[in-house]
C-alpha cells in the first residue's frame, strides 16, 4: 500500500497536469482561449484575457503601454491582418503562485506568418479579480 502511494506521489509530482490547482486549470484555459482567439484573428477576443482598466501594463520592444485600450490599439496596428498575426503558439515555461491572487509566469511565444516568422518570450503576471484571472501585467519580448 505505501509503494502504492509512493508511486502516485511520484507521478504526480513528476507530471504537474495531474497536480493542477483549480485556480492553475483555469489561467491555463484562459491563456489556451486566448491563443485560439488569435489564431482566429480575432485581437478583440485575444485582449478577454488582460486586465479591462488603466493600469494594465504591457510591455513590449518598444517600451511600456499603459493602460487596456491602449494595449490594444498597440496589437491593432502591430497586427494589421492575416499576414502579420499568423498562427500562435505559446508554451509556459514555469508557473509560480505569489499569492492566493497571484500568479507569474514565464513562457515562450512564436507566430508563424507569412510575413515572416517570429517569436521570443514573454512573463506575465496574473491577478484574480472579482473570480476571473486577467493578465495586469505582459512583458513580452
Amino acid at each position: 500500500m505505501k509503494k502504492t502511494l509512493l508511486v502516485l506521489l511520484c507521478i504526480c509530482y513528476a507530471s504537474g497536469a495531474f497536480c493542477e490547482t483549480k485556480d492553475e486549470k483555469a489561467i491555463h484555459t484562459m491563456l489556451a482561449a486566448q491563443v485560439e482567439e488569435w489564431n482566429k484573428g480575432n485581437i478583440a477576443g485575444y485582449m478577454k484575457g488582460y486586465w479591462d482598466n488603466d493600469s494594465l501594463v504591457f510591455i513590449g520592444k518598444s517600451g511600456p503601454t499603459y493602460g487596456y485600450r491602449p494595449t490594444l490599439e498597440r496589437y491593432l496596428k502591430a497586427y494589421p491582418d492575416e499576414a502579420h498575426m499568423g498562427k500562435l503558439s505559446s508554451t509556459i515555461l514555469s508557473m509560480k503562485k505569489l499569492s492566493a491572487d497571484y500568479y507569474f509566469i514565464v513562457g515562450k511565444w512564436a507566430l508563424a506568418r507569412s510575413a515572416g516568422d517570429i517569436g521570443g518570450s514573454y512573463t506575465l503576471l496574473i491577478h484574480k479579480i472579482k473570480g476571473d484571472w486577467v493578465i495586469v501585467c505582459d512583458h513580452s519580448s
